[in-house]
């Protein structure tokens, strides 16, 4: 299993100060004290 991919900004406010936030995929901005969710979709051309 491999390991999470990290975020490089907060999608809401651009900053980087970012730490993970209740487990699975959720992360947590510090600057902006929002909290949001990434979710992987897939690879490649849409069918």
């Amino acid at each position: 299993m491999t390991e999470r991919a990290v975020p490089f900004h907060c999608p809401y406010c651009g900053d980087e100060d970012l730490e993970p936030y209740e487990g699975d995929g959720g992360w947590y901005c510090r600057s902006c004290v929002r909290a949001f969710k990434l979710k992987f979709l897939g690879i490649g051309v849409r069918s």
